[in-house]
């Protein structure tokens, strides 16, 4: 404001000094808001950033919003998945492919929910062990309809009842 002062010495300014304190006030009203909108975009940018993936990446889904997993939070997996991108909704969600198990789950999360998921390769760990892939039960390995239940008994797995039988097969 102080640049304005020195046109405010006469009582009674002139046309020309009025000009000159209004034009000033504009050059300065100018550079104000240019350093507002570069202070703002900064903010902005700090913040919002582009998104990372695209179509048919591979992503880790946080579990922060899943309620219907087992066990106490504090034990569960922090990321499930790898899952799909089938399509991104705009800068700041996207939709993935969810299989079966997860079918009544919405597939749609924000970016923040998600993280890229890497593969590993087999030949900079090459004394990983690889998990085994469960045994496949198949139907014809039953010995056949149960003729009599032995005994029953009931257990207490993951704050659920569970029951467990030993049978005799016909």
């Amino acid at each position: 404001m102080d640049h304005l002062k020195k046109y405010l010495l006469t009582i009674h300014p002139t046309p020309k000094d009025l000009y000159e304190m209004w034009k000033s006030a504009c050059e300065t009203a100018a550079k104000f808001i240019a350093e507002a909108k570069e202070y703002y975009k900064q903010r902005w940018d700090k913040s919002h950033m582009e998104p990372y993936c695209k179509e048919g990446d591979q992503v880790l889904v946080s579990t922060l919003n899943f309620h219907n997993l087992k066990g106490p939070r504090n034990m569960r997996d922090s990321f499930l998945g790898p899952f799909t991108i089938i399509k991104l909704l705009g800068k700041n969600a996207v939709e993935v492919k969810f299989p079966e198990e997860f079918s009544r789950k919405h597939p749609v999360f924000p970016v923040s929910l998600i993280k890229p998921h890497f593969q590993t390769e087999e030949n900079k760990f090459p004394y990983r062990k690889k998990p085994k892939p469960p045994e496949i039960v198949e139907v014809e390995d039953y010995p056949g309809p149960v003729k009599k239940i032995i005994k029953a008994r009931k257990i207490r797995l993951n704050c659920k009842d569970h029951r467990k039988y030993l049978v005799r097969f016909k």
